[in-house]
């Protein structure tokens, strides 16, 4: 695949009068055309900055002798999304963004390619499309935002709807909570704590197909910019060497990417994009890896929500390269892979320094001797389910309690605002998960409305939905079977007794097998309906969460 396709020979004449038609030049058609796909929108924070970076890339590409043609991506802010019926639609542009995109850049026969995301959904379906595309591409993001200040203290996204519970808890008055409202999101750029989008930007330096600083910078600072004119020159040499997303992105750069994601404390949807990528560069990525990774690789980051220290300190401190020299110490990188800088992770972070050792603690002193994510395990999820074992306190690492069940977030929501939920439960939310929902929805309204209660170090939520990367606590989610399919979650009655144990990566419920089996021979599921539209081919096509929730082929 080429622009010569489309360019040159006597059958493109009518090709160069559409090329003529949009103003190109001869001298411009005859330079490589590099798409330029930008996820700029009105209606996201992280992507309202998006334009500047654009123009910044499209002036590296012209600069290094490339013809750059911007097409979209569209992005949905989970932020704005969260706790109602639109939250079914974050997940599922996953693939909408990687199969309009691979359309366009087939379609238009690319050299290559700028991919210019910045939050959430937006950043793995990207990196889906480039490793299923497969010509010459680089990403270069929009940038975290800056964290707010209130009353002296650093705020993010995450503290505005933990101050919602405080406030049903009447431990925060109205007029605080828009304290909070008017100050926790500052400036532009994807929300400031280790949540999706930054996890996922961080990771995307860690996989190789980022610069350095993709997931650090501040969406505000110039060296964003910089950094895009850098990105823009630099696809130029990808294309001349013809280095191609599945080069960069093989099975050594993934486990680079899950070992990252262990030391920074990434979020739990980590787990369900990293598959789903893998599934695109042709690599099996099984979670079971998850836990043996985690044994070996120290936690050295407690970024919001697990700790006080916010993205544009793990900047200052070094970011995600600082962080991968860490790591190095301890031989827990593959040092030999290939990145878009076309040299290998070892050259690219050889002479980086730890500025912070606060921020950044070195492996000598972490915050513990195990990663940030683990993969838990037993009759509750025979396939799996997924913990941010860095945001949950000590105390609550192992906890066994009554079952208080919700087929429904909405459900959950009111009985824990009703101050129905009491210390020690286990809220269970079902009927949630990728089909089930469908969609998957993002549960941090009921996390954070546990811990703006005051339950935070006493409750546990286990759902087979999805966490936001701003949740925390004892939130387990992923637990496949999803209870649509029949999984065991569906089981789950009042007052039965949970156990978790988060070190031992066990999930069960205190249940008799003959009681579980009697139960499964009654089993009539929820009836979810969905009213046509994307939704319904979703829930069709759809896979479980242990799998990356990607879409099966028809007949598969």
């Amino acid at each position: 695949m080429n622009s010569e396709n489309v360019k040159c020979g006597t059958q493109q004449a009518p090709h160069r009068s559409l090329f003529n038609a949009l103003g190109f030049t001869e001298e411009e058609r005859k330079r490589p055309m590099i798409g330029i796909v930008s996820s700029y929108n009105e209606i996201v924070p992280g992507h309202m900055n998006l334009d500047k970076i654009v123009e910044a890339v499209k002036m590296g590409v012209a600069m290094a002798g490339g013809m750059p043609v911007v097409f979209p991506a569209i992005a949905v802010c989970d932020g704005i999304a969260m706790g109602h019926v639109g939250m079914k639609y974050s997940l599922v542009t996953r693939d909408l963004i990687a199969d309009s995109t691979e359309c366009m850049a087939l379609a238009h026969q690319f050299d290559g390619l700028v991919m210019i995301p910045n939050c959430d959904k937006n950043v793995p379906g990207l990196l889906m499309a480039a490793a299923r595309v497969n010509i010459p591409t680089i990403f270069v993001s929009g940038g975290p935002m800056l964290a707010g200040h209130v009353n002296g203290q650093k705020r993010s996204l995450s503290s505005m709807f933990e101050a919602v519970g405080a406030v049903a808890a009447n431990t925060m008055t109205l007029d605080e909570l828009k304290n909070f409202e008017e100050n926790v999101c500052p400036t532009c750029g994807s929300c400031s704590g280790m949540y999706t989008a930054n996890s996922m930007n961080c990771l995307t330096e860690a996989l190789g197909m980022g610069l350095r600083g993709n997931g650090t910078i501040p969406a505000v600072y110039s060296a964003r910019i910089r950094l895009a004119k850098h990105a823009g020159m630099q696809i130029m040499k990808l294309v001349e060497n013809n280095i191609r997303p599945r080069d960069i992105m093989t099975e050594k750069a993934f486990m680079n990417a899950l070992t990252v994601d262990m030391a920074l404390g990434c979020s739990t949807n980590s787990m369900l994009h990293l598959p789903a990528i893998a599934h695109e560069a042709k690599v099996n990525l099984n979670l079971d890896i998850a836990n043996e990774l985690s044994e070996k690789t120290p936690n050295l980051c407690h970024l919001a929500p697990a700790g006080p220290t916010y993205m544009e300190d793990l900047n200052e401190a070094g970011g995600v390269y600082a962080v991968m020299n860490e790591l190095s110490k301890k031989n827990l990188l593959n040092l030999d892979c290939l990145t878009v800088t076309g040299e290998t992770v070892g050259e690219n972070i050889k002479n980086v320094r730890n500025l912070n050792t606060e921020v950044i603690r070195t492996v000598e002193n972490p915050y513990s001797e195990t990663g940030g994510i683990a993969v838990l395990k037993g009759n509750l999820a025979p396939e799996g389910s997924v913990v941010k074992r860095s945001a949950v306190v000590a105390e609550m690492m192992e906890h066994t309690g009554p079952a208080r069940v919700f087929d429904c977030e909405e459900d959950a929501i009111a009985a824990i605002k009703g101050k129905k939920i009491k210390e020690g439960d286990v809220v269970v939310i079902r009927y949630e998960g990728p089909k089930g929902g469908p969609g998957m929805r993002e549960m941090l309204n009921p996390t954070s409305a546990i811990a703006g209660m005051g339950l935070g170090s006493t409750v546990a939520l286990i759902t087979d939905g999805r966490f936001s990367g701003a949740s925390r606590g004892a939130s387990i989610g992923h637990v496949s079977p999803e209870a649509y399919a029949g999984g065991p979650i569906g089981l789950v009655e009042e007052g039965d007794m949970i156990h978790i144990d988060i070190p031992n990566h066990i999930i069960e419920m205190l249940v008799d097998d003959a009681t579980l089996a009697e139960r499964k021979k009654n089993f009539v599921r929820k009836d979810c309906p969905v009213q046509g539209g994307y939704l319904e081919r979703y829930r069709e096509l759809v896979t479980s969460a242990t799998t990356g929730a990607v879409l099966r082929v028809p007949n598969n």
